[in-house]
């Protein structure tokens, strides 16, 4: 298998971390997952993750707490999956370096770009914690932040679906699959792959977003060697 993509940016929800369990870390989702990602590493591919909080906090359902203290909240618990993630990575042999956008130097190093960019260089893979490090903004705002910034040159957002719908097909056994589709139509059209600032942002700065599901972990490896898993995501043509 020949990668697609030198340097990527792979976006793990908190919620895919749980596996079946629903709520928390089920380790050995966590593991085939990362056996997935270590071929990734494996084929030469510059790997950095972002990982989401969801399986345990999500602060917006929390509507009696002050909502920057919610998100605070959120960030911690994305540093717990981080920390979980490149744990098993590193049982299968890989060196990893966590970042969170919130100072913790006793459990990681703090997120500083060109440190970042540097690890990627010497082959090791990068997890991004803490989100951003500001309220108001989710993880996948955090993602395209981050993929923006060490010059990601896609974005891989593993999600419990295999794409994006013109309507929930959970909800709708007739939802339509695109298979392309651009930033202009998913901000218009309100079709909630991401909010629409981590939209707005990979349009600005012209980053491609595959999203795929994670019901299948080796989807991530056929992701980086460009096979047809999902639906991307770009700009505008024209």
């Amino acid at each position: 298998m020949k990668p697609k993509y030198k340097r990527i940016l792979l976006k793990l929800s908190g919620e895919s971390l749980a596996g079946d369990d629903k709520h928390g870390i089920n380790f050995d989702t966590v593991m085939s997952y990362c056996k997935a990602i270590k071929k990734c590493a494996d084929l030469g591919v510059q790997v950095a993750i972002v990982v989401g909080g969801g399986n345990f906090w999500r602060g917006r359902q929390n509507g009696n707490m002050d909502r920057t203290r919610a998100d605070h909240i959120g960030m911690l618990a994305t540093v717990m999956n981080a920390l979980s993630v490149a744990d098993v990575l590193e049982q299968l042999g890989l060196d990893v370096r966590v970042q969170t956008a919130i100072s913790m130097q006793a459990v990681a190093e703090p997120y500083i770009r060109n440190r970042a960019v540097r690890h990627l260089e010497k082959g090791r893979v990068v997890v991004f914690g803490c989100g951003t490090g500001n309220p108001f903004f989710s993880t996948d705002t955090a993602a395209s932040l981050r993929a923006a910034e060490i010059d990601a040159e896609i974005i891989l957002k593993a999600t419990m679906v295999d794409g994006v719908y013109d309507s929930d097909p959970k909800q709708n056994p007739d939802a339509k699959k695109y298979d392309n589709v651009s930033f202009t139509e998913i901000l218009s059209q309100d079709l909630r792959v991401m909010d629409g600032t981590a939209a707005s942002l990979c349009k600005d700065c012209n980053i491609p977003i595959l999203v795929f599901s994670l019901e299948d972990p080796e989807n991530i490896v056929r992701a980086v060697c460009g096979e047809d898993v999902g639906t991307f995501v770009t700009k505008d043509k024209n």
